[in-house]
């Protein structure tokens, strides 16, 4: 092992972004088939801070009972450090990335990090083309991306896709993706972001704030909602009879009344795969999805990245530098 102990980020109390505690814990150790990477930048995402506040956006009784002292963050790029027993497929050296046991959370990746462990199929090569700062940028929000258009909805080619909050994480993966099977996307987002969702290849720019996309869009196949909350609902109108709605976070759309039209609702929860990320990587590479930056911190300065992603209207992901 490198040595015995490392710095990390743990969370050993509820509540805000100052919760985050910079501190020296032990190394961690890999199971027979896990590797030890060493961590040169975590990605920043939602669940992080939901497990930081003790999860108070979600109804008491379905609340995850979230083990403390607890190191947030699933999402890492870095360098095998060393392997289990068990473990063929990687080398000390090889460059990955990956999200890291996810949904578990208690046993979750731990990415806030000098050191994380990770089962070796979670893990991909990282992509030649960027560095680890975008690699990190790229697990959850991909892999949802890829699964929802992928794997539950089955995009078709040539198809009519809607993205709401299409600058986001998820979001500017989704408009990617779906560009990647020739579909007709259009994007919304707040107009500040409308040059940036241009250069990834929407067809068509919607700003939220000087518009109503429910007048300015009708005959949507698919609509992808990354920002759901009390108002999705004002959505239904894009939607063709027959179409469908994915919602990647929780939101209100009048289900009976979509229900008349025919509407389903095709949704379901992101998950660690390998053979995924580097089907993402291969597309990073071929550039065909290019990754978006919003902010960088140290992993000492974890607080503040939180507080950044307090403040909204991020454009592509927050990550943190570890090395």
């Amino acid at each position: 092992m490198p040595r015995e102990t490392m710095m990390a980020v743990r969370v050993h109390a509820f509540g805000g972004p100052d919760a985050l505690t910079y501190e020296e814990v032990p190394l961690p150790e890999p199971e027979p088939d896990e590797v030890l990477v060493q961590v040169h930048a975590a990605g920043v995402n939602p669940p992080d801070w939901y497990a930081r506040r003790g999860f108070l956006n979600i109804p008491e009784e379905m609340r995850p009972a979230l083990r403390l002292p607890y190191t947030p963050g699933s999402d890492v790029s870095g360098v095998v450090a060393a392997v289990g027993r068990e473990v063929t497929e990687w080398r000390e050296g090889d460059p990955v990335f990956g999200l890291v046991r996810f949904p578990n959370l208690n046993n979750g990746g731990k990415g806030y990090a000098e050191y994380s462990t990770a089962p070796a199929s979670h893990l991909a090569r990282k992509p030649d083309t960027i560095d680890h700062v975008q690699a990190a940028a790229v697990p959850m929000a991909g892999l949802t991306a890829y699964q929802f258009l992928f794997d539950l909805v089955r995009l078709a080619p040539d198809r009519n896709v809607l993205v709401n909050g299409a600058a986001g994480g998820v979001g500017h993966f989704l408009v990617q993706l779906a560009k990647s099977r020739n579909a007709h996307v259009t994007g919304v987002s707040s107009g500040r972001h409308e040059e940036f969702l241009r250069g990834l290849g929407v067809d068509r720019f919607v700003d939220y704030t000087a518009t109503s996309v429910a007048e300015a869009v009708q005959d949507v196949d698919h609509l992808f909602d990354t920002v759901g909350g009390p108002h999705g609902h004002r959505l239904l109108p894009t939607v063709r009879p027959g179409g469908t709605i994915s919602p990647v976070f929780y939101g209100e759309y009048h289900r009976d009344r979509a229900a008349e039209l025919g509407i389903t609702f095709v949704s379901g929860q992101v998950h660690s795969d390998g053979r995924q990320m580097a089907e993402l990587a291969r597309l990073i590479d071929a550039g065909h999805v290019r990754v978006g930056i919003d902010s960088v911190f140290p992993l000492a300065d974890a607080s503040k990245a939180h507080e950044r992603a307090k403040q909204g209207h991020i454009q592509g992901k927050i990550v943190l530098r570890v090395r």
